[in-house]
């Protein structure tokens, strides 16, 4: 056989597999498949999903601002979205959304309404749990948010600006976020989206490509586009049994008021310390489990536990349930000396009331 012939039929080989190769899909069938997904998952979660009018207190606002036209019924103070994850109504919203409210009203997609009541609330991950008072209720799946990544389709269901049941998609911006709730204290692992929301979105799910529930949207960030957040549903999926069971989360409390701050160099070498942060105290809170472990403002807090403390966010997330009414050793630096005392958190919530 010729060297010709022999180049030729291994050319005829090479056509032959690339005959066999699969066909790529096209852009249309790429968008058809994005379509399919997204009406699917809407599809799966759309009935779960209802829009929250909210009334309650509306400080400085005339008469003729609180009515409706003509027929002098209230109207709503403010609204959100929610959804129903049993089928025996018990809904997730943000807390902020029902704050203060004395009277809820959530209507869904198929219009069918009823009222709703506040189980418990937790301003610190900013999300609610309510009881709806509507038959036949569809209840959305929770899913895994630990398994979500960057790229990945999600898609955005509420009530933004009033227009009931609009739907959004986009994809995960990125995740592990942190973000401040209204009450001070940071929500961690938040996701971060650029599924377009608007207010009117505050409570509604954050679905997969299952229609599976993996996040409440809960914030937009003023003035910027396509930046919106979701409280991933591991942190609702742990709020949501001790709101049901006692109205509230508990977390401990020590009673100082304090701000994180940088240690220079030399005092971390010095002190032979494992973070350059630390929660510098400027205030004790008079009865407070602090002021009876006799520790002082300008205390310098770099340990808890077996834990080291690199700021005030660390000591919040060491506060936990199991903390409360605990002996714990905290360690403080005070003068540059290492200063070591037991501490007794005491409940945060039950402080609160």
């Amino acid at each position: 056989m010729t060297k010709l012939q022999l180049l030729a039929d291994g050319a005829s080989a090479e056509a032959s597999a690339f005959d066999r190769r699969p066909a790529r899909a096209t852009d249309a069938e790429l968008l058809d498949a994005y379509s399919a997904t997204v009406v699917g998952a809407v599809e799966r979660v759309g009935p779960s999903v209802a829009h929250l009018e909210v009334w309650g207190p509306i400080g400085g606002r005339s008469r003729r601002q609180r009515e409706r036209g003509g027929d002098g019924q209230p109207a709503p103070t403010g609204s959100g979205s929610g959804f129903v994850f049993t089928p025996d109504g018990f809904m997730l919203t943000n807390s902020h959304v029902v704050e203060l409210a004395t009277r809820i009203r959530a209507t869904f997609a198929d219009g069918t309404s009823g009222p709703a009541e506040i189980v418990g609330r937790d301003p610190d991950t900013d999300l609610a749990v309510l009881r709806v008072n509507v038959p036949a209720l569809t209840a959305a799946t929770l899913g895994d948010s630990t398994r979500l990544r960057p790229g990945q389709v999600v898609i955005a269901i509420g009530n933004p600006l009033g227009f009931a049941s609009t739907v959004t998609s986009g994809v995960v911006s990125a995740l592990g976020r942190t973000m401040r709730a209204q009450s001070g204290r940071l929500i961690d692992a938040v996701i971060q989206t650029d599924a377009a929301l608007n207010p009117g979105n505050s409570g509604g799910p954050l679905v997969d490509s299952r229609g599976e529930v993996v996040g409440i949207n809960t914030a937009i960030i003023s003035g910027a586009q396509g930046i919106c957040f979701a409280v991933p549903v591991s942190t609702a999926q742990l709020v949501i049994p001790q709101l049901i069971s006692e109205g509230r989360v508990r977390r401990g409390w020590i009673g100082v008021s304090g701000q994180s701050i940088q240690l220079s160099r030399r005092r971390v070498q010095l002190s032979h310390l494992s973070a350059a942060g630390a929660v510098l105290i400027t205030e004790i809170a008079p009865q407070s489990p602090a002021e009876a472990a006799g520790l002082k403002p300008r205390d310098i807090i770099v340990g808890f536990g077996e834990s080291v403390v690199g700021g005030i966010d660390d000591l919040q997330r060491l506060l936990t349930r199991e903390s409360i009414d605990r002996a714990v050793k905290i360690t403080v630096l005070r003068d540059g000396e290492h200063v070591a005392r037991w501490i007794i958190p005491a409940e945060d919530s039950a402080r609160r009331k």
